[in-house]
């Protein structure tokens, strides 16, 4: 009886044993950090799959501690509403345009005025250098982990465009600051985000739209366009923030930040060699569609930039209203423009 019932005492002993361990191990099964990112970008986008390589190199690097659920399409929150989205928690992460809530972001807005912008490596180079030179009280409310901006902005219209008088009583398709440029240059803004362009352009609610080349392949705007204006002598961008909310990132374990960090330091380069790529394929895309290509001569060139300066000095105008170091801001962006031009053109 009494190696039974200690028998009976090691089992039972056993048992708790192993109910203590399979406890103990909960946390960790459980310890996987799930995160939601909410991308305005289609799933075919080429920056819909470089935030998606961007967040596997995440998990790859904590081990699996983190997974990040992808919302592509705006299907989480709408393009507009992304960053209020992660401010508030809606989503964890978010990518979208600055340019899409107009006045949020004042001092960042210079990043996508007219200024020659030679290629969406420079643009993005550029917008990440001086958020992290300035960071403006504007994206305090977020942890920005980098930006990105697309390739010089062109006309892309449903019939061709050779001069600033073509322009004159034209529906353009534009957003945020190019809503600016497309009223300098003498035609009529119509503010909307990608998602609706193509079919504007389709149903003749617009005549054109104001864009980087990659658009007419990645947002296969090309369909609904007849010719291209190269207006690189004003290209300007449309910065793009990449964003956490602040407390969920106040929450990561300090090593967790770190491999956010860096893998954000390394992906500002993917981003931007991900624009070149999707412009020289959308350069491809409209060529295989036979659609007209438009080069403006260096006088009319001349001219386009006349007409836009205006806005830079409104830009200078509503920051120093502001009490917002906008000048410094413009200086700093013209003088990069002009820095890493030289080396492209080497």
């Amino acid at each position: 009886m009494r190696w039974s019932s200690a028998l009976g005492w090691t089992v039972v002993l056993v048992i708790v044993a192993m109910g203590l361990s399979s406890c103990r191990r909960a946390p960790d099964q459980q310890q996987a950090i799930e995160l939601s990112y909410s991308v305005f970008f289609p799933s075919t986008h080429i920056q819909t799959k470089t935030a998606d390589a961007w967040a596997r190199e995440i998990e790859k690097r904590t081990n699996g501690r983190v997974k990040i659920t992808i919302y592509d399409s705006g299907t989480l929150t709408s393009p507009q509403q992304c960053y209020e989205g992660v401010v508030n928690g809606v989503s964890d992460l978010g990518m979208s345009c600055l340019a899409y809530t107009l006045g949020r972001f004042p001092l960042l807005e210079g990043l996508d005025l007219p200024l020659g912008y030679p290629n969406g490596m420079v643009a993005t180079r550029i917008a990440t250098e001086l958020t992290e030179k300035y960071k403006p009280a504007e994206i305090a409310d977020t942890h920005v982990l980098y930006i990105h901006a697309h390739g010089p902005g062109l006309l892309a219209s449903k019939k061709p465009v050779k001069s600033l008088d073509d322009l004159k009583g034209l529906k353009v398709r534009a957003t945020g600051l190019s809503r600016n440029i497309v009223e300098a240059l003498g035609g009529t803004p119509v503010a909307m985000p990608q998602t609706d362009t193509y079919e504007a352009l389709q149903k003749n609610v617009v005549d054109a739209t104001l864009c980087p080349i990659e658009t007419l392949k990645g947002w296969k705007q090309g369909e609904v366009i007849s010719s291209i204006t190269d207006a690189t002598a004003i290209g300007y961008t449309t910065a793009m923030f990449v964003v956490m909310n602040k407390q969920r990132w106040e929450r990561l374990p300090a090593d967790i930040q770190r491999v956010f960090t860096e893998v954000s330091r390394e992906w500002v380069a993917k981003h931007g060699q991900a624009w070149d790529q999707a412009d020289a394929e959308g350069r491809e895309f409209v060529k295989s569609l036979k659609r007209e290509t438009i080069t403006l001569s260096a006088e009319e060139q001349r001219r386009w930039k006349q007409a836009v300066e205006p806005v830079l000095n409104a830009y200078l105008e509503k920051t120093k209203a502001k009490g917002l170091p906008g000048d410094e801001f413009l200086k700093d962006a013209q003088d990069l423009v002009a820095k890493y031009s030289r080396s492209v053109g080497q």
